[in-house]
């Protein structure tokens, strides 16, 4: 990898790790909007962040070591498919970012975020943690199968390949295949990232929650962290639907205006994709526990279609 390289991965790392808050700043501020309220600044996640930064731990006394390490782990993990996943180029990340890797990375996290619910010894942590695996049990079965049909269509499995692929298609890539994969992709985009129907990340009701229930025993600089890992992966989703399944305006060369053209291109997908999932949780609401994986079967079919799709189209 050369020295032009090792930049523009920590350009990308760096504009995933500032936008992120953003992007969720910008989705709490839409549904304010939506709901004729005017919401938090844009901003708050930062303000949050910066909050827990500066504030002490409390941990439990059931807490191991393992209860301080995990939100390094967690936050590592997702700088790591942040530097897997082409995000405005598709050079630098080049056979380093197989979408198999990419689906352990996120499990990885998923398991780590669970131990760390279980870590505390909360039965509330225990829930929550119990309600992620029900989920992720047929979440990852529908990551693997959209990339792997999109991963068909371009003939290998590295991201950054595919998205050269589709970048040089242009519009003449757009098939059923697509579309059908990339709405499974959406899906689980929501259900991985606990947002609703799947779970509401604006509550703290006990009987409900799944993401908050794993972090409920966190406080100060490690809740800091976890907030923040959750942020880069809902970013990193955004990234992986706008750059593996639609790459146009990604920067194929390190020219400067390529480049210029790359970060604005992602920075609207991204702001698309944010508005697209206030629109979501402001027209639907939080579904019955036992429901979910009524949905969570339609995403594993969108998937499954988008494969057969292509070996039938």
């Amino acid at each position: 990898m050369q020295l032009t390289d090792v930049l523009i991965v920590i350009a990308e790392v760096s504009f995933v790790l500032m936008v992120s808050p953003l992007l969720t700043g910008i989705i709490g501020k839409a549904k304010a909007w939506m709901q004729c309220r005017q919401g938090p600044s844009v901003l708050q996640p930062y303000r949050d962040l910066w909050k827990l930064m500066r504030k002490a731990t409390v941990a439990s006394r059931e807490a191991s070591w393992l209860f301080f390490v995990i939100p390094y782990v967690c936050l590592g993990a997702m700088i790591c498919l942040a530097v897997m996943v082409p995000v405005f180029n598709v050079g630098p990340s080049g056979g380093v970012g197989d979408m198999v890797a990419t689906i352990y990375v996120l499990g990885l996290f998923r398991f780590m975020m669970v131990l760390g619910g279980l870590e505390g010894g909360s039965p509330f942590g225990g829930m929550g943690s119990s309600r992620e695996m029900m989920i992720s049990a047929i979440v990852e079965p529908t990551l693997l199968l959209s990339i792997f049909s999109v991963a068909a269509i371009s003939g290998t499995t590295d991201l950054s390949s595919i998205s050269r692929f589709f970048a040089a298609l242009g519009p003449k890539g757009l098939s059923p295949t697509l579309f059908l994969a990339s709405a499974a992709i959406f899906i689980s985009l929501l259900a991985e990232n606990s947002r609703v129907p799947f779970d509401n990340p604006a509550t703290h009701l006990e009987l409900t929650m799944v993401h908050e229930g794993m972090l409920l025993e966190y406080s100060g600089k490690e809740l800091a962290m976890m907030e923040m890992a959750s942020y880069v992966r809902l970013t990193m989703f955004m990234v992986i639907l706008s750059n593996v399944f639609f790459p146009w305006g990604i920067a194929l060369g390190t020219g400067a205006g390529e480049l210029l053209v790359g970060v604005a291109s992602i920075s609207l997908k991204l702001l698309l994709l944010s508005v697209s999932v206030a629109v979501v949780e402001s027209v639907m609401a939080k579904m019955r526990l036992f429901r979910l994986p009524n949905l969570l079967t339609v995403s594993f079919t969108l998937s499954l279609l988008a494969v057969m799709s292509y070996y039938i189209l």
